[in-house]
Parts: structure tokens; sequence; C-alpha cells
């Protein structure tokens, strides 16, 4: 199994248990889902609910939550379009810089890649909802959460040279 953890931060992003695919080479695309996620322990008697229960509503203290936000304690932030540009520069500016440092071949291509993907994003910002590592650090990955043209199914877009591969 892979993990996919942010180089500039070191939190985890996501892993490959996940359905992912390339997007241009600049971007992985990760598909996610709803889960129900129950406070306090899960204890499996064997029971089968019933089918008249199959209509009720989440189980007291249940919460549906994103599945990719729940494993990996992925954090909600919130940018307007002004502030997310501003992070976008600082941010591409670190990728570069580590690129230099460990894949200088990689440097243009990422720079032009980037910065297309940069302005499909910015067209259709008011789409994105932003998320952080779980440590928060504001100079790390921001993943953006969007759903595909179903308007149902949620997928996550994360900045592909951003990412460090760890083998578990």
């Amino acid at each position: 199994m892979l993990l996919y953890s942010d180089v500039v931060s070191g939190d985890e992003m996501f892993s490959d248990a996940f359905p992912l695919k390339t997007v241009g080479d600049i971007v992985y695309e990760v598909d996610c889902s709803l889960i129900t996620v129950k406070a306090g322990a899960d204890v499996d008697i064997g029971a089968n609910p019933s089918s008249e229960d199959a209509d009720e509503a989440l189980e007291d203290g249940a919460t549906q939550v994103n599945n990719v936000v729940y494993s990996f304690r992925l954090q909600s932030t919130s940018f307007d379009k002004k502030s997310y540009l501003t992070y976008l520069k600082g941010y591409m500016k670190k990728i570069k810089n580590h690129l230099q440092a460990v894949n200088p071949d990689r440097v243009e291509p990422f720079e032009k890649d980037a910065a297309a993907f940069a302005k499909k994003v910015v067209a259709n910002f008011k789409d994105y909802e932003f998320y952080t590592g779980e440590g928060m650090d504001p100079d790390g990955m921001v993943a953006l959460l969007n759903y595909r043209e179903d308007g149902v199914t949620p997928y996550f877009t994360f900045w592909k040279d951003g990412l460090k591969e760890v083998k578990l």
C-alpha cells in the first residue's frame, strides 16, 4: 500500500486504498464517498435490522462524513479567491524549490501544467471546498474537494508534485 504525504507539512493526505487517477500529470483525483460513523463502541451482536427500520434516519450519535476526510483527519478551511491565489503562489514556489532539489527536470513541466490547472481552479472557484492536513500547517497543501458531473459523487484533487509516496 502507498501512503501519500505532503512534502511541506508531512501530513498524511490519502492512500492508494482509495480509487485514484492522475490528471494531466499534475494532480491526482481521489474518489471518495460519505460513510456513517457511530459515536462510541460499535458492537456487532449478529442481529439483522428489521425491514421496518430500513427507512429510519441515522442512529443516535451517528454522523455521515467523507471517508478520505475521516480517514486522514483532514481539516476544513475556507478561502476567498484573493486569499487562495496568495496562498497558491507561495505554495507553488515551495513545490518548485522542492523539485529543484529532488528532480530538476520536473520543474519546467510542473510550472507550465500547474499554471494551467490553477487557472481552471480559479475559473470554477465556487465549486470547491478546501481541506488542509491534520496539522493545519498554513504552508502545507490544501486539497480541493469537488463533485463529479452527477453532482453527488465527491472527489479530492491533490497536487502530484506536492506529495511523497511512502510504501507501507
